[in-house]
């Protein structure tokens, strides 16, 4: 759910809002609404704020701001990459704005990358009118399919090695993405030392949906942790991200990548360090 709010004969003040929970929002002041469309999938809104600077909204959900998406993006990209010894093929499952497979594509390493988003609105508003993410869908090493990817996992014979689940709320047609027949079908694409990494929300307003994926990952792999760090647009501004790998690892970092703002050696080290309110969730 989403408002979007002007008065401008007593304020002159525009805002967006973002319902996290009932009892929960966040809402930014706006310069401006660059572009508004409900898409086949969703209600897509692209908006100028003052704080966070360019921001995209997907069915009233904040998805990336100008501001902070590094955050998040290299997190997702980074963590499973640096940490897989050969990662040749990528595979990203949504994140249709870019911001991830621009990450990913900073490995020299790293030969193809498949993202796969079922919206291509979002595709091509990203392009327009967020050049700082939809720059990636310029590299050759780009391979952009606009379909379900629950179809595409269960029928191609490509094998990656390493998965990224970039995926919108666990509603409609992103229902099935934090459930164990899901996290099969993704094995079934992966190579024998692939990893898989997948956001898996904030320990304070998605408590159960976080815990749930967990526990689904655990019972199609064999090794499973979790990750975690800070994104301060998303709910509660902690965010977890669930890593699993084909066979036992670590999760050490292997290599190292430029350019990047959030993501460190150091930090990726650190990410797997968890509170023990957070332990005692997932245990």
């Amino acid at each position: 759910m989403s408002e979007y709010v002007t008065r401008p004969k007593r304020l002159n003040e525009a805002w967006i809002t973002e319902y996290s929970t009932d009892n929960l929002k966040l809402s930014m002041r706006v310069k401006n609404i660059v572009h508004t469309e409900r898409t086949p999938y969703q209600e897509l809104l692209i908006a100028d704020s003052y704080e966070y600077g360019r921001v995209m909204m997907l069915d009233g959900a904040y998805q990336l701001t100008e501001r902070d998406e590094f955050t998040y993006s290299e997190m997702m990209a980074h963590v499973a990459i640096c940490s897989q010894p050969k990662p040749e093929k990528v595979m990203i499952i949504g994140g249709g704005d870019g911001a991830i497979m621009r990450e990913v594509l900073k490995h020299e390493c790293v030969k193809k990358c498949t993202l796969i988003d079922i919206d291509e609105r979002v595709i091509e508003n990203s392009k327009k009118f967020l050049p700082f993410a939809g720059c990636s869908f310029a590299d050759t090493r780009a391979d952009v399919k606009c379909m379900d990817a629950m179809k595409y996992i269960r029928e191609t014979e490509e094998r990656y090695d390493v998965v990224i689940v970039d995926s919108t709320d666990p509603v409609d047609f992103a229902a099935g993405l934090f459930q164990s027949g899901f996290y099969a079908d993704v094995k079934r694409v992966m190579t024998d030392t692939a990893m898989m990494t997948e956001l898996t929300e904030s320990p304070f307003t998605d408590t159960d949906l976080m815990t749930q994926a967990i526990t689904e990952m655990r019972k199609v792999f064999p090794c499973v942790r979790m990750y975690w760090g800070a994104v301060p647009t998303y709910p509660s501004g902690m965010w977890t991200y669930g890593i699993a790998s084909m066979c036992e690892s670590n999760f050490e970092p292997l290599r190292t990548v430029e350019p990047t703002r959030y993501y460190t050696r150091e930090i990726h080290r650190a990410s797997f360090v968890l509170p023990p309110f957070l332990e005692e969730l997932i245990r």
